[in-house]
């Protein structure tokens, strides 16, 4: 069947495809790219994030290949406000955001989907690695691609009127298919860096926005005071290198971070061993299916973008707050507040995603 597609184009090749493929099944297609930066005249040429001037006029080109209408939507105000804002808030509140989810979740598949079918369009076509079975999402069968990590986040109402047609299909094989149709994405490298800071200094990019916010770096295991730092916005859970820390443990062992206080600014350092994580704590659950679970249940859970995974079983809790507590079967390191829990019921078909939630404590 026939239907009217919007197809958001990124300037990226997994976009163009997506929309090239669209193209072939027959659907009406109207091209999009989201003008998300204040200042894309800032970021430079080759920048590695999807934002820039260069990736607008890639779009552009990639419409006009496909012979399909192409319009740029200024959403930088909303990215600003739910993203980039977001960003900093949580790194200030000691949290570890994925601005990525972030974006799908406020900007790709809210904002734009609800103009989109506003405007009478009946789905959003994306160039992301995941697979729509029915309503049912599912993992890509390319897992080094797998993205679904990030789509997570996405109600039942949102996956049935969205479309990820390279899903299905491997990068080197994309690349093909680009090369083939004369697409001018086919050999541009893939984006990495966080599209609003595409010189990849994310602590400067915080150090500028939060100011100095000095504290203590403290040893786990002594209680000793290893030195200072101007802000607990420069660390993450999990993070080794660039302490601050001018000798090392009494084991000779590098220190981790442990845990990070934001209102006394203290930054705890220990072991990795002191890492591992077997229970976890999680707020504003999604259920992609649109309806919660009745009881526990057991899964796989993912706590990163790409790897973090373990056997869990996970419990809804009720209450003011709704939540989800997740007990491990096996341990997780590097699992920090501000991070996305998502939760996988193994199927022959793929890995179906259960829904989401987002990390507020760790034991």
């Amino acid at each position: 069947m026939s239907m009217r597609v919007l197809a958001a184009l990124s300037g990226g090749v997994d976009s163009s495809v997506a929309a090239a493929r669209a193209v072939a099944a027959g659907h009406e297609i109207v091209g999009v790219h989201l003008a998300l930066s204040r200042t894309r005249d800032a970021l430079r040429s080759g920048s590695r994030g999807c934002c820039s001037r260069e990736d607008a006029a890639d779009a552009a080109r990639v419409a006009d290949v496909l012979g399909i209408p192409y319009y740029v939507w200024d959403l930088s105000e909303e990215f600003a406000e739910d993203v980039v804002e977001d960003f900093v808030a949580s790194y200030a509140a000691g949290e570890t955001p994925n601005p990525c989810l972030r974006c799908n979740e406020k900007i790709k598949f809210a904002a734009v989907l609800d103009r989109a079918l506003a405007l009478g369009f009946d789905a959003v076509c994306t160039g992301h690695y995941a697979r729509l079975d029915g309503g049912v999402l599912r993992r890509a069968t390319d897992a080094g691609k797998d993205q679904s990590y990030v789509l997570a986040v996405l109600r039942a109402d949102q996956l049935a009127h969205a479309m990820f047609p390279v899903g299905d299909t491997g990068k080197p094989a994309i690349r093909e298919e680009a090369a083939r149709l004369g697409l001018r994405t086919a050999a541009k490298p893939d984006s990495h860096d966080i599209c609003f800071i595409p010189d990849g200094d994310t602590r400067g990019f915080l150090r500028e926005r939060l100011g100095a916010r000095p504290g203590e770096i403290v040893d786990a295991v002594t209680g000793e005071v290893l030195g200072a730092h101007a802000g607990v916005h420069g660390f993450t859970v999990g993070q080794r290198k660039g302490l601050g820390v001018d000798r090392p443990a009494a084991d000779g062992r590098p220190r981790y971070v442990l845990g990070i206080e934001p209102v006394s600014g203290t930054v705890t350092v220990g072991p990795g061993v002191a890492l591992d994580v077997r229970s976890i704590e999680a707020r504003r659950p999604v259920w992609c299916s649109g309806t919660a679970p009745d009881g526990p249940f057991a899964c796989t859970v993912q706590v990163r973008a790409h790897g973090g995974t373990a056997p869990a079983e996970v419990t809804p809790l009720d209450g003011p707050e709704d939540g989800v507590r997740v007990a491990l079967a096996a341990p997780l390191r590097g699992v920090a507040p501000g991070q996305a829990v998502a939760f996988y019921r193994e199927d022959p078909a793929g890995d179906v995603v259960l829904g989401s939630a987002t990390i507020t404590a760790t034991a």
